[in-house]
């Protein structure tokens, strides 16, 4: 992996691939290796930057507690160092709370939002002290409970769930714990999607214990470019327990450029509107056996009506 210093962390990230920039953000309590199933299935259309969030992984663990804005604020600094001014930027579980987070305060930077088994409501109150409790728990006992019984409500795939425990018990107390209150205290995202002026994409598994699929569609109401994919196959991991389906919606929804597609129809309405112009100029050239005039006749009609597609077209 690389390592590179942001914000004083030194943050550890792969690349992979080549086309639209996408940074994907593990959830809790994991690392980027959850995305492998999916990567070989999106590198030919993203250049993928995969980072450890500050603790996990191989990146490094601050002693200082931090916020998921301190976390979007590592990627916006991982992306300078990249030299990558706009990205796709997609986050699992805890990794879409980062994702919106980064969306609110670099939404320029933003050229889609993709949420995986995420939501962006806050914690409610018994939730929030849910939080704060087992983040005490794992200062003092480390990670083993959790890597004990948190495979179960992330997966029914007996075979992922021992992959996902061994992933959790490599990962620091330090860590974990710090993130169980940085999530505790995030607030409350859905009022801020109205104002995304670009697609977010929730990619859901309809049988996710943790995180219900109507956490999606509630994202999806309330986005001004909002869309859903549920996947039948899928509990909390859908990246991992059915890759196919979830980069099939990562590509859909966050795969193109919708503006670049905006002119492309706007152009190719006024190339039709010319064309019909031609064809229109060459029947009174025929009708009046003189081309010129049958020209001059038709490729104003053309514009006038190229002008008027360009105008009804939108994405």
């Amino acid at each position: 992996m690389n390592k590179i210093m942001v914000n004083g962390v030194e943050l550890a990230y792969d690349r992979r691939g080549q086309g639209r920039p996408l940074v994907l953000i593990h959830g809790y309590p994991l690392d980027h290796t959850i995305w492998d199933p999916v990567v070989p299935l999106l590198e030919a259309d993203f250049d993928l930057i995969l980072p450890d969030l500050r603790g996990f992984g191989a990146s490094a663990a601050p002693a200082a507690a931090y916020q998921l804005t301190d976390l979007a604020a590592d990627l916006a600094a991982l992306l300078d160092e990249l030299g990558i001014a706009r990205a796709v930027i997609a986050g699992h579980s805890m990794g879409g709370y980062v994702a919106l987070a980064f969306a609110r305060a670099y939404p320029e930077r933003v050229l889609g939002l993709g949420l995986v088994a995420s939501q962006a409501v806050a914690d409610p109150p018994d939730r929030k002290a849910a939080r704060y409790q087992a983040a005490e728990q794992v200062e003092k006992n480390g990670v083993a409970d959790v890597a004990a019984s948190m495979p179960g409500k992330l997966t029914a795939d007996a075979g992922l769930q021992a992959k996902l425990k061994e992933l959790i018990a490599r990962q620091t107390p330090a860590a974990v714990a710090a993130a169980l209150r940085a999530m505790a205290e995030r607030p409350d995202a859905t009022p801020a999607l109205a104002g995304f002026d670009f697609p977010v994409a929730c990619v859901h598994g309809l049988a996710d214990e943790l995180i219900p699929i109507e956490r999606a569609y509630e994202v999806k109401k309330a986005a001004r470019h909002g869309h859903v994919m549920g996947i039948e196959s899928a509990g909390h991991m859908p990246m991992m327990e059915a890759a196919e389906a979830t980069a099939r919606g990562l590509v859909k929804f966050l795969g193109s450029d919708p503006e670049r597609e905006r002119k492309n129809l706007k152009a190719g309405g006024m190339g039709i509107g010319i064309a019909v112009g031609v064809l229109i100029g060459i029947g009174f050239g025929i009708i009046a056996d003189n081309l010129a005039i049958g020209l001059a006749v038709g490729l104003p009609i053309g514009v006038v009506l190229g002008s008027w597609l360009r105008r009804r077209i939108s994405v």
